[in-house]
């Protein structure tokens, strides 16, 4: 595990190939999720948990978040070019600089492929719905708000939260099916399009956006309470 000069703390996710997507006769499936084989080629370092608001102010000067009962819940409504940017002042701190650490989103495969942490089921503990309560905070169990992260068990890889509390900021533009674009080796998901991809689900959600393969579009500029972001930490050579 990697920890930053903010407190942030990375697991190295390895590289690998992995089906993108769920299968036919998943429960709460949805057509846009074909499955697709798609190969992450080199490591990645991931946060451990989403970005908190005590995390984002030290690095914003602000919070912005509506449910503010600890510094430690998740930071919430903001932006996809807040999320960005947040990852850009993050690799301009001195000390990020000088251990040539550089922060940006995930894109939608990463993200997947780490919340999957090997399984190829609904959830990476396995198909069963009803166990979701003891990994993530869903709109049967969050009480209507956000909860401090890392309090529910975490996958194999170390990551916690990557079920419900909030919606998480990827990279990618959403297109409503897979495309070129998300086939093959490292996608980056489409050129452009009007909205940016969410994955999931929130204190707000149903079981079924909660599932590895579900998905989300959403204006880039639209804020929600619903929503914050988790981080890619990449090292430099």
């Amino acid at each position: 595990m990697t920890e930053n000069s903010i407190g942030m703390q990375f697991v190295r996710i390895p590289s690998g190939t992995f089906m993108m997507g769920s299968p036919l006769g998943e429960q709460f499936r949805s057509d846009e999720e074909y499955q697709h084989e798609v190969t992450l080629s080199r490591d990645f370092h991931l946060g451990v948990c989403a970005v908190t608001q005590d995390q984002y102010a030290t690095v914003m000067g602000l919070n912005p978040s509506h449910f503010r009962g600890s510094g430690t819940h998740p930071v919430e409504n903001v932006s996809y070019a807040d999320a960005v940017e947040f990852c850009r002042r993050l690799s301009e701190h001195p000390d990020e600089r000088a251990a040539g650490r550089r922060y940006r989103l995930p894109t939608e495969a990463e993200w997947e492929y780490a919340c999957r942490a090997g399984s190829k089921t609904a959830f990476s503990f396995g198909d069963e719905a009803a166990d979701l309560g003891s990994h993530g905070w869903h709109d049967a169990n969050s009480g209507e708000t956000t909860h401090a992260v890392g309090c529910k068990r975490p996958n194999k890889f170390g990551l916690y939260d990557m079920y419900g509390n909030v919606w998480e900021w990827c990279s990618d533009w959403y297109s409503g099916k897979y495309d070129a674009s998300s086939l093959g080796t490292d996608p980056q998901g489409p050129e452009s399009r009007t909205v940016r991809v969410l994955r999931g689900g929130s204190w707000d959600s149903e079981l079924a956006f909660a599932r590895c393969a579900s998905r989300l579009g959403c204006d880039p500029d639209d804020t929600s309470d619903v929503v914050g972001f988790r981080v890619v930490l990449d090292v430099l050579c």
